[in-house]
């Protein structure tokens, strides 16, 4: 008979073979994802620098870059995808931790008290310990999900980036449209003075300065719908940035237009899907069902229960103190086959969706380089061509209409031409930094930003 020392001995090597495999190094994974946590938490740095930006009285010019920076600091969506991104995280210690040991007290009534027998009761201590790697893979699936978390949020900042993006353009193409609507009101009240002027000289009917009149009200009509454009633009701007609707913004900063050099589209193909966070966030939910689909496998062994028991009703001390194993019969071996189906059937429809995103990933860039290329055609054609001779044409206008040698409807034609044009390619250069603002997005790449840089 093994004496008490040994059994105890026996038994503590026992549990530590039957847990080996469970730690996997996801202490140090862990760690490491605690670390990124942190580093994503909102820094209140960046916040007080984004609120200086926004409510300074005396700032410049804003920014795309700076709107950008702004939105990821204060915008409270990318805290709550941090947030569940740490929740996730902090499933791992719960997934890989041992049931709670079972105690137990039992007693002989009618032994109290009794001048016959020994006072009676028996206690008795139980831990059960899952089968080898059964805890490992639990935390293995939460440690991919909580890497597929982690690539949510930051597809949550591109998303973010992106939206910034594109109001920042629609925000300085509208201010950019005010400023010509000036520059056209002051051209048509001009054309309005030259036109009474040859009308009170007799060199022109009274229809030439009412015509001009009409002209004038339509400019200050597109002012009006131009003021109310900005209006919403700012408001939501203001929320994205989590601010009041009607808060002031500064004014934007000039958009001027730079030529893009677009690789090829094998290449940005590529790119695409080596940086987009979607795809990593699926790779991972993949990895997460693999270990769940191996965890099922090991449910057919049994787990495995240590106890050791105090009985007072033995006479003998060798017999008062015992120790035991348990298991569990996986008996149900239909309910575990159904379990096992379950699992490979959900890792099939995560790999189903990893090809089909891939491919919605290659069509999106494809499609995102050929709209860049498109709205940049479209911008030389105007830089170069139609707006240099709109231009031309109604000072040519101007000089012929006041020696007399053209009509005014020429002018007055000369003249809204110049105005369509002019908010045309304003309009083209917004689509254009959006296209490309669009393209960054696709790519993985953190739109409004310089190629490469991350706030």
């Amino acid at each position: 008979m093994w004496k008490i020392q040994n059994e105890n001995l026996c038994a503590g090597l026992l549990a530590a073979v039957w847990l080996t495999g469970c730690a996997h190094g996801q202490r140090s994974q862990i760690d490491a994802m605690e670390r990124a946590l942190h580093q994503a938490a909102p820094q209140p740095e960046e916040t007080e620098a984004a609120n200086a930006l926004l409510e300074s009285e005396h700032a410049g010019p804003l920014e795309k870059k700076q709107l950008v920076e702004a939105v990821l600091a204060r915008n409270p969506s990318l805290e709550s995808a941090r947030l569940a991104w740490q929740a996730v995280v902090a499933q791992q210690p719960q997934a890989t931790a041992l049931s709670d040991p079972m105690v137990s007290y039992s007693l002989a009534p009618a032994s109290i008290g009794s001048n016959v027998v020994r006072f009676g009761q028996v206690v008795k201590v139980e831990q059960r310990f899952p089968w080898p790697s059964k805890l490992g893979l639990a935390g293995d699936v939460v440690l991919s999900d909580a890497e597929a978390a982690q690539a949510d949020y930051e597809a949550v900042r591109l998303d973010l980036a992106l939206l910034a993006s594109l109001l920042f353009d629609e925000y300085a193409k509208v201010v950019r449209l005010l400023e010509l609507n000036v520059e056209h009101r002051e051209l048509t009240e001009d054309i309005k003075a030259a036109a009474m002027a040859q009308y009170e000289a007799g060199r022109a009917p009274q229809q030439e300065p009412l015509q001009a009149e009409v002209e004038l009200s339509h400019v200050l009509h597109e002012q009006v719908l131009l003021e109310a454009d900005r209006s919403v633009i700012i408001a939501k701007l203001n929320q994205l940035l989590h601010r009041a609707p009607q808060a002031p913004l500064p004014k934007p900063a000039r958009v001027r237009f730079v030529p893009a050099d677009i690789a090829e589209t094998t290449e940005l193909q590529d790119q695409a899907l080596e940086e987009r966070p979607e795809l990593r966030a699926t790779d991972a939910r993949i990895g997460a069902r693999e270990s769940a689909a191996e965890l099922t496998q090991r449910e057919f062994f049994p787990d495995l229960g240590i106890m050791g028991e105090y009985n007072s009703m033995w006479r003998e001390t060798q017999h008062q103190w015992m120790l035991g194993v348990s298991l569990n019969l996986p008996i149900q071996i239909k309910s575990r086959r159904g379990a096992v189906d379950q699992a490979n059937a959900e890792l099939g429809r995560v790999r189903a969706d990893l090809e089909v995103l891939s491919d919605e990933v290659r069509t999106e860039v494809d499609q995102s380089r050929q709209r860049v290329l498109e709205a940049q055609h479209v911008l030389v054609l105007y830089q170069n061509r139609l707006l240099p001779a709109a231009r031309a044409q109604i000072q040519a206008a101007r000089a012929g209409y006041q020696t007399g040698r053209n009509s005014f409807q020429a002018l007055v034609d000369s003249e809204r031409s110049l105005r369509t044009l002019e908010i045309q390619y304003e309009q083209a250069l917004a689509t254009f930094g959006q296209r490309g603002a669009e393209l960054s997005r696709a790519l993985g790449e953190m739109p409004g930003l310089p190629k490469g840089e991350t706030p």
